[in-house]
């Protein structure tokens, strides 16, 4: 099995429907994300029978190769009301805005942004669209019913739901340039890295948008995090959001140094925000604060970073937080967004909020208060990390739900198909620092388990409120992290562009003394070092607190070169799950391009049908005339072998009866 498992590793004319169709309206189908559909048509008797019912590409695919390289179509599309053009609605991974017939996949209107190419840092991506009825225009008004997008460059837009034309009373000419507001922040530094590729969120008159900072990982002064609300009328800029309290008045800058104040960079958010609308609430799930890999320049716990942050829409108050991690140095940013559902505890149904981490923890929280729903505990972790490291000494663990990843590894959970591979990962285990969760980082190298890309991660978790039970898809790999001081490297050694990032050599840790070395923990056939399923479902029941099943998601046969070989070893996942009401989870996620459903309540699978390429984004669902869809993207994955880059958007139904 071989290098390129290794490489794997290392990564909608108008149609109109009856009134009583589903909508998605959202990313995640509700704006609290909880990836759930009432409908029925398609369950557990027919899913076997599902067929394409159409595709759509964006045409990305012929771009020059280098752009689609660092490209990413990981969108999930959403469906708007008939009032505002009935479309199936999506961005393409170069900021297009796209209109589909939702039955047929046939265009309808685009509007395309001519985005700048080519800036230093950039992938492109776009992960989905935000839609906005004005109640309080005339029914007939231009941009009543409005679309809003982030661009790569850095541009917000509103368009016209129905037609697509830009919306003149926002910003200038319907865009707002938030480059600025970016190169003003501060630290600005390295501000051309910073992109905004999830969709804004809407709550009452407020638009909300999150970055992503590619530089973060290696640069102790890297951009600044911070969270924008804009007029979603006018788009002026109403209030800001630094995850990095600048103002020493703050009693949460009690443990930050005042340098670390000025020059620390990071802690954004750069997946997707939740929205409690009834309470006026945003909900962010923040990143770690710069650099990723050491922390003795920003000493302290480092809130806001690594938190779950409730915001008051209206002004950008802080309501409450609560730090997942505390000083992180691994790379566990919260990654997936906030669940807002209701959860039972106790025979009582409690307003909640559900975040699932890289680590594997699912925390729980009462949505207005803060207050944990499920005991979580500070407990002690090692501290004895490199010269300079100040770690926290304790970490919050769930201590009713358990975590669905391991958390601890030695060399005695060392696996190979021979006696030799796996004797060869024995060694490099012992030959390494490791243990539990929360190690710390050392010059002879550590092995993480769970690894800085999940356990979960951007996509997510679905719930369903009538069975307590929340989906989500994990990834089980070791990972190795070793820090190395500069003066160790080979100054005459030539730089590359990968120096720092998976499999590449040391990439020095600017403003440190330190570089980074990191890949995944793999055996000489190129294979995960810990014992497979490295994927699977797992399914959480929050009536009893315990797993109630887990099955492996995905097998290896892309990946064997000279035959094809369907081990179901599971494989690592990018994606997420959705839930319907006739007892269906579907998704992709897994790299070896298919598209599968199981049974919610066994986690048996019911079907499994290929895609064009591997579809890791998170599927959607809708019915128009009495006819249910499921629609996913299959766009590939720049860092997920096989690197078949895609442009596809596939519906799927049951066949048409006459």
């Amino acid at each position: 099995m071989l290098r390129c498992l290794g490489v794997l590793i290392a990564w909608v004319a108008v149609t109109a429907w009856p009134a009583a169709a589903e909508d998605w309206l959202h990313y995640g189908g509700d704006i609290g994300g909880s990836s759930y559909s009432d409908l029925t048509q398609i369950d557990k008797t027919n899913v076997g029978d599902l067929e394409q019912a159409w595709v759509y590409r964006t045409g990305d695919v012929n771009r020059p190769d280098m752009q689609v390289r660092f490209s990413g179509f990981h969108v999930t599309p959403i469906l708007l009301p008939q009032a505002a053009g009935g479309h199936l609605v999506l961005c393409s991974a170069f900021s297009k805005i796209i209109a589909l017939n939702p039955v047929t996949g046939e265009e309808n209107w685009a509007y395309d942004p001519d985005i700048e190419i080519g800036r230093p840092g950039t992938s492109y991506k776009c992960r989905g669209v935000t839609y906005w009825e004005d109640t309080e225009a005339d029914a007939n008004a231009q941009c009543r019913h409005r679309i809003y997008s982030n661009t790569n460059d850095r541009r917000l837009l509103a368009v016209d739901a129905t037609d697509g034309t830009l919306c003149d009373g926002f910003g200038v000419a319907g865009e707002v340039d938030v480059e600025p507001m970016i190169d003003a922040a501060q630290p600005a530094t390295d501000t051309k890295a910073v992109q905004t590729y999830t969709p804004p969120v809407v709550v009452g008159d407020t638009l909300v948008i999150g970055s992503t900072t590619n530089s973060k990982s290696r640069r102790s002064s890297a951009p600044n995090g911070m969270v924008r609300a804009f007029d979603v009328r006018s788009g002026d800029l109403k209030w800001t959001f630094d995850p990095v309290p600048r103002d020493n008045r703050n009693p949460d800058t009690a443990d930050w140094t005042e340098l670390a104040l000025q020059n620390t960079g990071g802690a954004n958010v750069w997946t997707m925000m939740s929205v409690d609308e009834e309470r006026d609430l945003v909900f962010l799930p923040t990143s770690s604060a710069s650099p990723d890999f050491f922390g003795g320049m920003r000493p302290g716990d480092n809130r806001y970073a690594n938190s779950v942050v409730a915001l008051r829409g209206a002004t950008g108050e802080i309501v409450w937080h609560f730090q997942i991690v505390h000083h992180d140095v691994w790379n566990f940013d919260t990654p997936a967004q906030p669940v807002l559902v209701d959860v039972t505890k106790d025979g009582q149904k409690i307003p909640a909020l559900i975040q699932v981490t890289k680590q594997g923890f699912v925390f729980v929280f009462n949505r207005e208060t803060g207050e944990p729903i499920f005991k979580i505990e500070e407990r002690p972790v090692p501290t004895d990390g490199v010269e300079g490291e100040v770690l926290s000494p304790t970490q919050p663990f769930t201590a009713e739900l358990p975590p669905l990843v391991p958390q601890e590894i030695s060399p005695d959970d060392a696996w190979g198909f021979t006696f030799y591979d796996r004797g060869k990962c024995r060694e490099a285990i012992e030959n390494a620092r490791y243990g539990s969760i929360y190690t710390p980082l050392t010059t002879q190298g550590t092995v993480l388990y769970p690894q800085t890309g999940g356990g979960m991660n951007w996509g997510g978790a679905a719930f369903d409120e009538s069975k307590n039970l929340l989906i989500t898809p994990i990834t089980r790999i070791p990972y190795y992290i070793r820090l190395v001081p500069v003066e160790d490297l080979d100054p005459n050694a030539p730089r590359v562009p990968n120096a720092g990032m998976a499999f590449g050599p040391p990439g020095v840790i600017q403003g440190t003394k330190y570089a980074v070395e990191q890949r995944p923990l793999m055996s000489p056939f190129m294979t995960p070092c810990t014992a497979p399923p490295w994927g699977a479902l797992v399914a959480l029941d929050l009536t009893t607190g315990k797993v109630k099943w887990e099955t492996t998601l995905g097998t290896i046969a892309k990946y064997t070169p000279l035959f094809e070989i369907p081990l179901k070893y599971g494989m690592p996942n990018a994606g997420g799950p959705m839930i319907t009401a006739s007892g269906l989870v579907f998704i992709g996620a897994s790299p070896d391009e298919k598209f599968r459903a199981f049974d919610i309540d066994t986690g048996e699978e019911l079907m499994e049908i290929d895609v064009p390429t591997s579809a890791m984004s998170s599927p959607m669902t809708y019915e128009v005339d009495g006819r249910q869809f499921i629609v996913v993207a299959a766009g590939g994955h720049a860092f997920m072998y096989p690197q078949k880059m895609g442009d596809w958007l596939v519906a799927f139904a049951l066949p048409e009866t006459e």
